[in-house]
């Protein structure tokens, strides 16, 4: 994807364009440096020139002076952040107005949350980033002046450790922050993934889906989990930097501190020098260290998405005229043909490389409105018909689509809803499991019409209404049928599956919710029967038996089926009512 101008060059010209600002900026961290030089340099003093000479009075005046450099660092401190508010807020307002610029031109889904939270990131660790990194140029001017103050031969002990750590910590940076990116990038997906699945959690299990889900779910973890290790191992760079540049110093003070004193370096001025490596330079590099090697990436991160998606061109429909208007929509051209409610082309299943295929080479299309009723002796592949429109099985050859969308996806699954003959409820209000699959609240009057249209209005009746609490294990297997049967209606899924839904209840009851289903606006019913009368309410009807299959109309399949025709013999009348 183009991103236009790198981020380091624009970032750069973002600078330049505040002189004022940084001149501000600077001038304050001066103060800071001054604190930093007295941190070391005047308790130096005050052994050399006084305490060790028994001068406490000198020694007492150099610590004053201390205490004072530390107390006007502290005030330019304080008005360092207002001039990083200067720098940072024009910096929030250019993003603010970049991203409200693409979302009402594009329309954009995440303009929202670019506005809301990414921007306030980049805010936030821009901020940072201009403490942590002012903080340590400034702190490290300073402690080095004040080293070649007390005794040039500390810069020799000081200096090259420090440089290697530098070096290290550079070299590191880009890799690290590729590196933090693809972390970033894969725990956002693993989250999102957890955030799709982790609410359907109930319908995994009422659908048999728990392998299909594990394994989607186990390939992102496991992609978090190679760009965590990734990010580990560039880490360990990181704290060897942090080890070398302020932790080294340290013992070689220590280990060299006869040599340095043989030179001429005092007492006073190797404390002093101690005072600024562990109180000045090991916490400016760790801030440094720790703060570009994460929030830098992170910052990086979300700048990219902030700035790098350019809007394109205005959709069709938001043409304008000369005048300023929009172009009417053309009403005289042709609408599109919408695609098949359900399709399949060529498609063969088997359960394994061995095993005949319990499907084969099966086509069909259903328009939207249809109502097809599947038939066939038991292991001929109806359940594995619906399971394969379901997506919870694929196909080993040919294609499913449900409404124009290949199946397994996203758009398909949310397009069909399967009702599997074992009817899942949990414990929870009628409510509750009742518009479960809603994304939002449901009105109560809506939820009660459904009840009505499918059947189940006199068992939420008896049930004491929709805001009792339900027990499954009290349910008999038809009233939890009844349950998921409007749970389903109540969808937005156009396509229902019924895979032997109806199976425990009476005649009468499937009658009612199976007409409920077919009337529904725009919505397309396959039946997978167990009753004649089943399926003589359909349009259509297709009669599985293995490798052959028949599909016509009940008075059809009763002249060319010898298959349907038994099987419309063994079935028992319905019962009169």
């Amino acid at each position: 994807m183009t991103t236009g101008p790198g981020l380091a060059p624009r970032g750069l010209r973002f600078l330049l364009a505040r002189p004022r600002v940084l001149l501000r900026l600077t001038a304050w961290s001066v103060l800071e440096t001054g604190q930093t030089f007295l941190i070391g340099y005047g308790p130096a003093r005050a052994l050399d020139e006084g305490f060790l000479r028994g001068r406490a009075d000198v020694g007492l005046v150099w610590l004053a002076v201390t205490g004072l450099g530390v107390l006007v660092g502290a005030f330019g401190t304080a008005r360092v952040y207002a001039a990083v508010a200067d720098l940072v807020e024009p910096l929030r307002d250019r993003l603010v107005e970049r991203v409200v610029s693409r979302g009402v031109r594009t329309g954009e889904a995440g303009a929202l949350s670019g506005l809301t939270q990414q921007v306030e990131i980049a805010r936030d660790t821009f901020a940072g980033l201009v403490m942590v990194s002012r903080s340590f140029v400034f702190t490290s001017v300073g402690a080095l002046a004040g080293l070649f103050a007390l005794a040039p031969p500390l810069l020799l002990v000081v200096g090259p450790p420090l440089a290697v750590g530098m070096a290290l910590f550079a070299a590191t940076l880009r890799p690290l922050a590729r590196r933090q990116e693809a972390f970033l990038v894969a725990d956002e997906a693993l989250a999102g993934d957890l955030g799709t699945v982790c609410p359907g959690l109930r319908d995994v299990t009422a659908t048999g889906a728990e392998a299909q889900i594990a394994a989607g779910t186990g390939d992102t973890i496991a992609a978090e989990l190679r760009a965590a290790r990734a990010l580990a191992h560039w880490g360990v760079l990181r704290v060897a930097s942090l080890t070398i540049g302020g932790q080294v110093p340290i013992v070689l003070l220590l280990a060299a501190a006869p040599w340095l004193l043989a030179h001429g370096v005092t007492a006073g001025a190797l404390v002093g020098a101690l005072a600024y490596v562990t109180q000045s330079l090991l916490p400016a590099l760790q801030n440094l260290i720790h703060g570009l090697g994460t929030s830098g990436s992170r910052l990086t991160v979300v700048l990219r998405r902030l700035a790098g998606t350019n809007a394109g061109p205005p959709p069709p429909d938001s043409r304008v005229q000369d005048g300023g208007g929009p172009v009417p929509p053309d009403v005289t051209a042709d609408r599109p043909t919408p695609p098949p409610a359900l399709s399949l082309r060529s498609v063969t299943f088997a359960y394994g490389p061995a095993s005949a295929p319990v499907v084969h080479d099966l086509d069909l299309d259903l328009p939207p409105g249809a109502h097809l009723a599947v038939v066939g002796p038991s292991g001929t592949g109806k359940s594995t018909l619906t399971a394969l429109v379901a997506g919870l099985l694929t196909p080993s050859h040919g294609t499913v689509r449900v409404a124009g969308h290949p199946v397994p996806g996203p758009e398909a699954a949310a397009a069909r809803v399967l009702i599997p003959q074992e009817a899942y409820v949990f414990g929870g209000t009628l409510a509750e499991n009742l518009a479960y699959l809603r994304p939002g609240p449901v009105p109560e009057e809506e939820l009660r019409a459904a009840a009505d249209a499918v059947g189940l209005a006199p068992l939420a009746a008896r049930l004491g209404g929709l805001g009792a609490r339900v027990d499954p294990t009290a349910l008999s297997a038809g009233e939890r049928q009844l349950i998921a049967l409007t749970r389903a209606y109540l969808s937005y899924a156009p396509l229902a599956l019924l895979d032997e839904a109806t199976c425990h209840l009476d005649p009468g009851a499937e009658e009612r919710a199976e007409r409920a289903f077919a009337a529904r606006p725009g919505g397309t019913l396959v039946v997978v029967a167990h009753r004649i009368s089943s399926a003589r309410r359909a349009d259509r009807i297709l009669v599985m038996d293995g490798r052959s299959t028949a599909y016509g109309g009940h008075e059809e399949l009763l002249r060319s089926s010898a298959l349907y025709r038994d099987l419309a013999g063994s079935w028992a009348p319905a019962p009169a009512r």
